[in-house]
């Protein structure tokens, strides 16, 4: 609790410090974002180099990864997930959370300091917004002037405004993140709820390099934060209890399910795209098709699965060849049951079925946006041919669906420790259908006797 209440007001001293008031220094008029850009370079002229070595601007990792023998930089540049695929050839659409301006396609300059958005991590008035298909442009209608003026430090609002909506709306893409943490209640997220935290709390940032691991960062086992970064190891009354530490992770008691308030999509299907057939809804109200996008289901209060995980997977990359027979792992996380420095985490695992070359069994990257994109014409085959000049990979021609899956770490809602997993969430009868021990490695539940390492768990 002393780190706690330390970060707390080394925070609270850097706001204070932060948010004077900034229309002395900011009167415009602006006739583009970036001279709001520049203007901030003025007194902040030391920013500018941190912010392009950061992830947040290149979107790739910061140092290589090992791929197939190969050293290459992993990250949404070219990263392929079975959302809406890969950045490549639809960069206007998904740069649009890009924090940075113009990012139109692949000779976008990570260069020029007045392309970076200032205004999307700290403005506070809560206006402004970046066009969808606008290449991280803001909205036309935006009040430069008063966006700038209002900058301070970021809030849950600026990091949302990208984080919380990945995948193409709310809660799509991670499952525990969306806009109900905007205003948490402390039965949904204790941190943000309770404590008022904001992300920067817990993901610290020192010259524009923000604290976490997203995917770029778990290529290369880096970047990580651990609940004990500011927790004991033995904060549970029960020692039976702390010793779990050792080898499960804090997230899977203390976050029971995720989609806890919106739902999020578990599985997307792209071979149905294109046709003209209503929509059916589900359970919830949502459509489950879309012609653009084809076939989906959502879930809502969804138990996590889990896995062996030491912070680092392999991911597949443009050019990998697949095996159509079976289910294709876009990441494939490493740690298991022997590794000393692997814990047990709750992942939302995405499912799917997505486009492939069926002659040089690899994955496709479709052109999706554009005039001459899978969103405008139907047409699987332009689409590939399209996207796949781009990353300067032969498509045959033919092509067909792979089913494909993808495991996203669940790090937030953050439940009351009283609402944490009981024993009996895990071990016994009623604990049977959470975790798949076989699956884990354990020959059955661990804490059945006869179990294996069962000496360890309930000695």
């Amino acid at each position: 609790m002393k780190i706690i209440i330390y970060t707390i007001s080394i925070l609270a001293f850097t706001s204070i410090l932060f948010s004077q008031d900034h229309e002395e220094y900011i009167e415009g008029p602006f006739e583009t974002p970036q001279e709001v850009t520049a203007t901030c370079l003025e007194c902040h002229d030391d920013v500018a180099d941190g912010i392009m070595k950061s992830q947040h601007w290149n979107w790739h990792s910061a140092k290589f990864a090992q791929v197939n023998g190969d050293s290459i930089l992993i990250g949404k540049q070219n990263m392929i997930n079975n959302f809406c695929v890969s950045v490549p050839s639809n960069w206007p659409r998904c740069t649009s959370c890009h924090i940075g301006y113009g990012w139109e396609d692949e000779s976008f300059d990570f260069t020029d300091v007045e392309n970076i958005d200032c205004l999307v991590c700290h403005e506070q008035t809560g206006t402004y917004t970046k066009t969808p298909t606008g290449a991280g442009m803001p909205a036309p209608d935006t009040d430069l002037v008063a966006v700038a003026q209002s900058v301070g430090l970021s809030t849950r609002q600026n990091c949302g405004v990208c984080h919380f909506y990945g995948g193409g709306g709310n809660e799509v893409k991670h499952g525990d993140l969306d806009n109900s943490l905007l205003e948490p209640t402390m039965e949904l997220d204790f941190h943000m709820g309770g404590l008022d935290f904001e992300c920067s709390e817990c993901h610290t940032t020192e010259d524009h390099n923000i604290l976490g691991a997203g995917n770029s960062s778990i290529a290369i086992n880096s970047n990580h934060i651990s609940c004990t970064d500011c927790h004991d190891t033995d904060v549970h009354a029960s020692e039976a209890i702390n010793r779990h530490v050792n080898s499960i992770a804090c997230e899977t008691c203390h976050i029971p399910m995720f989609a806890r308030e919106e739902p999020t999509k578990t599985w997307w299907d792209w071979s149905t795209a294109g046709q003209d057939k209503e929509p059916e809804k589900d359970s919830l109200g949502l459509p489950l098709y879309n012609k653009k996008k084809g076939d989906f289901k959502f879930g809502k209060n969804v138990i996590p699965e889990y896995r062996w995980f030491n912070g680092s997977a392999n991911y597949y990359v443009s050019g990998d060849k697949l095996d159509p027979t079976l289910v294709l792992k876009l990441n494939s996380l490493n740690g298991e049951i022997c590794d000393a420095t692997a814990k047990i985490y709750p992942f939302k695992v995405m499912r799917g079925k997505q486009i492939y070359d069926t002659k040089n069994n690899y994955l496709i990257i479709p052109n999706l946006y554009g005039k001459k994109g899978y969103w405008t014409t139907f047409d699987w085959n332009e689409a590939a041919k399209i996207g796949m000049d781009v990353v300067d990979l032969d498509y045959s021609g033919t092509y067909g669906f792979i089913e494909t899956e993808m495991n996203w770490a669940i790090h937030h809602m953050v439940a009351p420790a009283e609402n944490a997993l009981k024993c009996t969430s895990c071990h016994g009868k009623k604990g049977s259908n959470r975790m798949d021990w076989e699956a884990l490695g354990y020959e059955k539940d661990p804490n059945v006797k006869g179990g294996r390492f069962n000496n360890i768990i309930s000695e």
